[in-house]
C-alpha cells in the first residue's frame, strides 16, 4: 500500500512539463475557473459558519467554570468540522461538473503515452460524460459523509483525535484521486467495473489525492493549479496500470 501511495506521488514530477508539451491549458480554462468559484463560495461559507457551529457545540458546556476554554475548543473544533465538509463538497463538486473537459485531456494523455491515436474506446457524448460525472461524484460523497462524520466526533476524544485526523486525511485523498482516475476509466469500463479497478488500486488513488489536498493548502495558487496536475498525474498512473494488465487493448466497449 505504501509503495503505491509512493507511486501516486511520484506522478506529479512530470506531470506540468507534460502538459506543457501536450499544449493542454486551454482545456482547463473552464474547470479551473469551476474551481475558484467553488472554493470561493465555500471559503466565505466555512468563516461564516465557524463560529456559529462553535458557540452551539459550547452550549453543551453549562457550567461557568472553564467556560472559555471549552468555547474556543469547541470553535476549533467547528473550524474543522467547516474546513472538512468544504473540502469535501469542494472536491466532487469541480471533479463532477468538471468531467466533460477533463475525459478529452486525458485521452489525448494517454494517446501520447501509448503512442495510438485510436483505441476501441467507449464512445460517450458531452452530457454522458457530465451525467457519469455527476453519478461517480454522488456516490462518492455519500460514502465519504457517511465515513468522515463518526472520524469527527472522535475529535473530541484526545489523542484518539490524531489517528481521527490521519484517517480524515486518507479518505479525503482517497476519493479525489478516485475522481481523478475515473476521467481515464470512463473511456474503458463501466461505473462498477472503474469502481472495482480503483479499489484493487486504491494506493495510486491515495497518493494522487494527497497532493491534490496539499494544493488546496496553496493560497489561490492551488485552487488553479490542483485540477491540471492531478488529473495529468492521475491518467499517467491509470494508463501505466492499465498497460501493465493488458487492458488497454483488449477492453470492449460496455454500457
Amino acid at each position: 500500500m505504501i509503495k503505491n501511495i509512493l507511486k501516486g506521488i511520484q506522478a506529479y514530477t512530470g506531470a506540468l512539463a507534460l502538459i506543457s508539451k501536450l499544449k493542454l491549458w486551454k482545456y482547463f480554462l473552464v474547470p479551473i475557473i469551476i474551481s475558484v468559484i467553488t472554493a470561493s463560495l465555500i471559503a466565505l461559507s466555512a468563516y461564516g459558519l465557524s463560529d456559529n457551529i462553535g458557540n452551539y457545540l459550547a452550549k453543551v458546556w453549562p457550567w461557568d467554570f472553564g467556560k472559555d476554554t471549552f468555547t474556543w475548543i469547541s470553535t476549533f473544533i467547528g473550524v474543522i468540522v467547516v474546513v472538512a465538509i468544504g473540502l469535501i463538497l469542494y472536491k466532487h463538486i469541480i471533479m463532477a461538473l468538471s468531467a466533460p473537459f477533463m475525459s478529452p485531456v486525458s485521452e489525448k494523455i494517454e494517446a501520447h503515452l501509448t503512442g495510438v491515436e485510436k483505441h476501441d474506446h467507449r464512445k460517450t457524448s458531452f452530457k454522458e460524460q457530465l451525467w457519469r460525472g455527476i453519478r461517480i461524484n454522488v456516490r462518492n460523497l455519500g460514502k465519504e459523509l457517511l465515513i468522515t462524520i463518526p472520524l469527527l466526533l472522535l475529535k473530541f476524544i484526545p489523542v484518539v483525535n490524531i489517528f481521527s485526523t490521519i484517517l480524515l486525511i486518507l479518505l479525503q485523498a482517497y476519493y479525489a484521486g478516485f475522481g481523478n482516475m475515473d476521467y481515464t476509466l470512463e473511456r474503458h469500463f463501466n461505473y462498477r467495473d472503474s469502481v472495482k479497478f480503483i479499489r484493487k488500486n486504491r494506493g495510486i488513488a491515495i497518493g494522487n489525492g494527497l497532493v491534490f489536498i496539499l494544493f488546496l493548502i496553496i493560497p489561490f495558487i492551488g485552487v488553479i493549479l490542483v485540477l491540471p496536475m492531478s488529473v495529468t498525474a492521475a491518467t499517467i498512473k491509470t494508463v501505466e496500470l492499465l498497460k501493465k494488465d493488458n487492458l488497454l487493448n483488449n477492453t470492449k466497449p460496455t454500457v
